[in-house]
Formats: C-alpha cells, structure tokens, sequence
C-alpha cells in the first residue's frame, strides 16, 4: 500500500475518527449528554430509548440550556463552556470538558438539539445536523427551559460500526448501568429511563443522607444494603463515604463494583489494587467484592484528562491513594463483629470479628504462633489447651442464673438453658455439642449457631501471628553469595523510584550499574523462595501502581500455613468449655467470620429459619 500526500482531513471524517473513541454504542451516547445535563444544573432528567438506543435516544433536562446563537458551536469539535485555560484543565470541576461529545455524536446519526435558556417556552430553538456535509440549521421551536437531544439511526452511516453493536436486550443492560452509575454519583437529580415507551426506572431525587442510602438499595438491592459496612474518613486532604460488602457477600463478577471520584465514575488500576488487597485475607477462591464508594480531593490532584472517554483517572500522589483506601476499607472490615451481623445472619450470611490475647510459644523463623486447641501432640491427661487443667472442673458465667456457675461437666441442654434465661448472652451465644467431631453447635438470642471449629481457629491462630510480625520488623537473612539481577528501563526506573521501601520489606537490594542490581539479603520468612522472581513481581507492580504487597502477601501465605498446621483439626474432641473458648476468641478477633482462604468459619440459623424447615406457624 502506498502512502499519498499529506491533506487536511474534512471535518465529517474528523468527526467520525473523533466518534470511534468517544461514541462506541448507544450507551456511550448517553453517558455523554447525561453528564451534559448535569453540568447545566439538570435536576431531572428522562431518557427515552428504542430498540436499546440504536433506533432512538431522546434525553430532555431542566437544566441552564443553550442560546439559540450558540446552538451551530455546540456541535461544532472542541467548543466548550467548560474550560478556558490551561489553569482550567489542570483542575476540572465538570463531568464534561472535551468538547468533543455532540459533534461526535452528530457525525454518526441523525441529531436534534432543542434547546431554551428562558422561562419563555416559545423563546426555544432547534439546531438539526443531517448529512453528509453536517450542516447544520437552527429554527425556532416551543421548548421549556432547559434541552433536550434526539439521536436517530445510530450508525446509519457507518454500517461497519453498526455491525459491531450486541442484541437490543444487551445495548439496553448497557444503558441502564451508565443510567444507575449517573443516579448513584446524583441522588439530588432526578432520572426517568424509559424504554420502547415502557418506563423501567424512576429514580427520584433526594439531597440527606437517607435519600442516597434509599438510592443505594433501589439500585444495588437491599441483600447489598443489609450486608455491607459503613465506610466514613476524612485524613490527609482525602475523604473516603460508602458502603463496602462483607466478604460473604461476594460476587462471581465484578458486577457490583461503583467508585466515583470527585463525582466521577472510574475504572483506575490503582483503586482495584487497593480494593482487592484490602479483601485479600477474606476472600474466597476468584471470588469479587461488592461497594459504592466516593472518594473526594482536591481537583489539583487528580487527572481526569487521560482518556477520551474519561473512564480512567491518574491521581498525583497514587501511593497516598492506594495506601488510603486500602487501610480505610481494610479497617472497615476488620472492625465487623459478630454482634454487629448477627441480628441480620440467616443462611447465607456470616459475620466478622477483632483484637486478640493469648499466650505465644517459639517456633522457627523468628516468629511466635499462638498455643492453640491443638498442639503438635496430644495435650497431657488432664490438661486442658486452654490454660487449665481439666482435672478442676471449668465453668463459665451464666448470666440470670440461681447458681451463677454451670460445671463443664454437666448436662449441655441444662447449660444452654440456663445461659438464655439471662439477657447478657455473647454474640455467639453458649455451645451445647461438637457435631462430628467438626462443628460446634452453639445457641445464643437469634437462634442456632453452627462453627466449624478448624477454620474458626485456623482463623484466630493467623491472625495472632499477623500481629506478632506486626510488632517486630521483618527478619532478615544474608545471602551467602549476593544474587545480581538484570532489569528492564522500567523496573530500573521503579527500583530507583522506590529503593528506600526495600528496607522495609526486609530486602537488602543494591545498585550495581546502570541495569543491574544485587540482591544481598531477603526476609528469613521468605529464605526458601526465588529472590529474583520476588524483586521482579514487586517491581512490576511498583512501575504499574506505585505500590506492592507481593512479599507480605507471600509472608501471609507462609503464615497461614502455620496455622492451619497448628490449629484444631476434625475428630479432636472438644469439652464445652474449650468450645466456649474459641467462640470467645472469635468474638474478639479481626477477620473471624472467614477462614484464611475466605470461607465462612460460622452461619446464624434464626428463629425464623428454624421455623420454617420445620413448617412451623402454618
């Protein structure tokens, strides 16, 4: 193929090079005059849609309008009200500033603009754009104040385009969740989203924080709403509102997933980092988190301007972001207990717990594990792993009780009994009976509660382990002969960007020349793992987000291997009182309501639920 002299490209084709990146389906189209709309001040807004937008998209708003003399600029490429200057852009307040939306738009359909900027209906006025040259004339028009746009025939003159366009039910799912991410960032504005006449959604508006909790559960459901956690921060210029789910409220997609910042609805690779390592501890297998959240800053300090489609943001200081969001949503859901879900437990949910005391014995590496149910041989006859020996009878307090003390060797039932005449009864309530030899059935206020006593302690034992590497700093091992690595332009470039963090990781690492560093020294935890690959995927992931947790997530991996070797396993039969212990413990542990590998280690069966296996109240 040869090349020909360089023209000036005409402005239709311009326009439609300029559509393949911002109109990619009638989804986009939407997206774009929503946040129109929105930055004129609309507070209502109805979208009207056929045939899942490609045949017709009719948006109206009250909002500030356009002058009939302005109405050829507006879709004319790079025309705005938004932005002035350079000082402008570096700090947009708006959803939209490109200016490149409508001409775009105009270019690959058949588009009216009505339009009024008075309270006089008659004043209105209505630009068309049609054709191949993409003239456009303006004619008087009754309109109330505010605009409305008319997109016909999307693609009717770029039928490759239109080739590439889903089923009608699909384009109209798409449209709907641009609608829902727009109705979530603006309770305070009204939505009515109609389709082939039939109204689907009527999001009306609302300005208290009551009013975005009630658009939350419209839009997210109330199994959302009723298992999640209340995010709230403000610290170092940054502030950070929302809801996040509990790790059993997790999803097979990234379906349930709405970061807005400043506003604005994004995708960023920094956020998902932070999110995903915050679950990391509490999430099963591929499974995804749930949350809507809103993080506000200083529009100084973010970058909207880095895609056409302004989807992606880049912030100026991504670590103090990531580091933000991750203690902040990591905090939030270590700090669920299990009082707090266990009014609202049934089948398929589970909760959470905190902070922990207990004894610590030496074992290699430098690290302490806790004495547990379980040791590395049978407890001695008449010992108990608790801390007593089993020899003097164990009790436990029974609140509201006559005798005030119930022996660990009495009846279960007489136990349970005497524990729920009381009004002080734990979150987890009593346990009356070790099922199997793997689950504690316990009862407390709500109902039934049943443990798996393995991955509860699995849990408790990890968790004290965390906090021992927390309190001391990181071990570190020389290497007999200093390992040299080659790196890539870029991973020079991280390893010189962030070289102080190293130390901290336990990483002794060196510059040797231009593109070669020497390893010297790793985390003892850490001595039987490949030290170069380690560097590599810490790198990797320093050039891409500005932050790693490869080492500790790999010293977490090591760590939650001791302990589930070191915790109470199947067929270890427990008494009453070491079953009422470990419930103890997971009440005040951080993370308990899932196991090292994100499973549930316990579900509430109320009242209600046993009622109702057993047709009760029919």
């Amino acid at each position: 193929m040869s090349i020909g002299k360089i023209k000036q490209l005409d402005n239709r084709l311009a326009n439609q090079i300029a559509a393949g990146e911002v109109v990619e389906r009638p989804a986009s189209v939407v997206k774009e005059v929503l946040e129109n709309a929105l930055d004129a001040g609309a507070t209502v807004i109805t979208i009207d849609v056929d045939e899942g937008g490609v045949k017709r998209i009719r948006i109206t708003d009250n909002g500030a309008g356009i002058a009939g003399g302005e109405l050829p600029l507006a879709l004319a490429r790079h025309a705005t009200s938004k932005i002035a200057s350079i000082d402008d852009l570096e700090a947009v307040a708006t959803l939209g500033f490109r200016g490149e939306a409508l001409a775009s738009i105009a270019s690959v359909s058949k588009l009216s603009v009505t339009s009024n900027t008075s309270e006089d209906p008659s004043q209105g006025q209505v630009a068309r754009c049609e054709g191949r040259e993409m003239k456009v004339t303006v004619s008087p028009a009754a309109h109330p104040r505010g605009t409305t746009l008319e997109i016909r025939d999307l693609f009717y003159n770029t039928p490759a385009r239109r080739k590439f366009l889903r089923t009608e039910r699909t384009e109209l799912a798409r449209v709907e969740e641009v609608v829902k991410r727009t109705a979530l960032a603006r309770p305070d504005a009204t939505f009515v989203l109609s389709h082939n006449g039939k109204v689907l959604h009527r999001l009306t508006a609302g300005t208290s924080d009551h009013d975005l909790q009630r658009r939350v559960i419209g839009i997210c459901g109330e199994p959302f709403a009723r298992e999640s956690v209340v995010v709230d921060r403000v610290a170092h210029g940054l502030s950070l509102h929302g809801w996040v789910g509990l790790p059993t409220f997790s999803r097979s997609q990234a379906d349930l997933q709405y970061f807005f910042v400043n506003g604005r609805v994004v995708k960023d690779k920094v956020i998902t980092h932070a999110v995903r390592q915050a679950y990391r501890d509490v999430l099963y297998g591929g499974r995804h988190p749930a949350y809507v959240l809103f993080l506000e800053l200083d529009a100084n300090r973010v970058d909207v301007n880095v895609h056409p489609t302004k989807h992606e943001v880049r912030f100026r200081d991504s670590r103090s972001v990531h580091g933000f969001v991750f203690s902040t949503l990591g905090r939030a859901l270590a700090d669920v207990r299990p009082s707090d879900v266990a009014n609202r437990a049934n089948l398929d949910q589970v909760a959470e717990s905190q902070p922990f005391e207990s004894q610590f014995q030496q074992v290699s590496m430098g690290l302490e594990i806790p004495r547990g149910i379980d040791s590395l041989s049978e407890p001695a006859v008449g010992a108990n792993p608790f801390g007593e020996p089993l020899s003097k009878p164990t009790s436990f307090a029974v609140p509201g009780s006559d005798r005030g003390l119930v022996s660990a060797g009495m009846s279960s039932a007489l136990s349970s009994a005497a524990v729920l005449q009381g009004s002080d009864v734990p979150p987890l309530g009593f346990a009356i009976a070790h099922l199997h030899g793997t689950y504690i059935v316990a009862q407390n206020m709500e109902g039934m509660v049943l443990v798996d006593a393995h991955a509860a302690h699995e849990r408790i034992t990890y968790e004290r382990l965390k906090a021992a590497r927390a309190t001391a700093s990181i071990a570190s091992q020389p290497l007999l002969v200093p390992e040299p690595i080659k790196l890539t332009t870029a991973e020079m470039g991280a390893y010189e960007e962030f070289s102080e963090l190293f130390s901290q990781l336990g990483l002794v690492v060196d510059a040797a020349s231009d593109d070669t560093v020497l390893i010297r020294e790793i985390p003892v935890i850490l001595a039987r793992d490949n030290a170069a690959n380690l560097l590599r995927d810490v790198l990797g992931d320093l050039a891409e987000v500005g932050h790693s947790d490869r080492l500790s997530a790999r010293m977490d991996e090591i760590l939650a291997t001791m302990a589930c070797h070191g915790s109470v396993r199947a067929n270890r039969a427990l008494s009453i009182a070491e079953m009422n212990g470990l419930l103890r413990d997971m009440e005040t542990t951080e993370n308990s309501g899932q196991c090292n590998h994100g499973r549930p280690t316990w579900i509430q069966l109320g009242h209600d639920e046993l009622d109702k296996l057993f047709l009760r109240g029919r």
